[in-house]
């Protein structure tokens, strides 16, 4: 069974979809422009650096998330689809992936955007394998904190591995056998596959027993 894995931002997408919701955001009024805009650019000074801490930037993007109820979220988020996301979409992407589901590959996203952007956008793909930065939900609502191992940098390398451990997609399937992984990424116009590079799945180490 083959994996092909893709990244989302300048990959599936022709634009970032954290900045292209906070945009969004600041046009509806909920965050202030110049202020998002400032912090914005200096989180991504500290990404094109090497030094972005993650957790800071989960805590300021996240944070709009813990102060609205979930179904309006929901519905602003169906319009930045519409209006932000679908735009970037790139034919050339759609059929990068249509071509791997031709051939019967199994699917996956990993992004170090969070789960409640990237999950949508997944599915304009059709793919249900999705590893993002997850969020921590009380009664059904966003609190506006991150949670778990944020997929970004090593953590995308850690939960990968932890997704293949569990099975990942393919659990009903025969098995994993050697895997490939595939990425892409994308100009104005166009999607360029990289090279495959074969891959096993790590086996999880067993937990250590705790002493009497």
């Amino acid at each position: 069974m083959k994996l092909a894995i893709f990244d989302l931002d300048q990959t599936l997408i022709a634009g970032d979809s954290d900045r292209l919701w906070g945009e969004f955001m600041s046009e509806l009024g909920h965050l202030d422009a110049a202020t998002y805009r400032r912090a914005n650019a200096a989180f991504h000074e500290d990404y094109l650096a090497g030094r972005l801490d993650i957790d800071a930037f989960l805590a300021f993007q996240l944070k709009p998330l813990g102060q609205h109820r979930r179904a309006t979220l929901e519905a602003w988020r169906e319009d930045y689809l519409q209006h932000k996301v679908k735009p970037l979409v790139l034919p050339a992407a759609l059929d990068l992936v249509a071509e791997h589901r031709r051939q019967g590959h199994e699917l996956l996203i990993i992004t170090a955007a969070n789960r409640f952007i990237a999950e949508p956008i997944a599915a304009l793909f059709g793919i249900h394998n999705l590893i993002a930065c997850e969020l921590e939900m009380r009664a059904g609502e966003y609190t506006g904190r991150a949670c778990g191992i944020p997929s970004f940098a090593a953590g995308k390398v850690r939960r990968l591995g932890d997704w293949l451990a569990q099975g990942g997609g393919m659990s009903a399937k025969a098995g994993f056998t050697p895997i490939h992984i595939t990425t892409s990424r994308c100009s104005a116009r166009s999607i360029t596959p990289w090279r495959w590079i074969p891959m096993r799945p790590s086996k999880k180490r067993p937990e250590k027993q705790a002493g009497p």
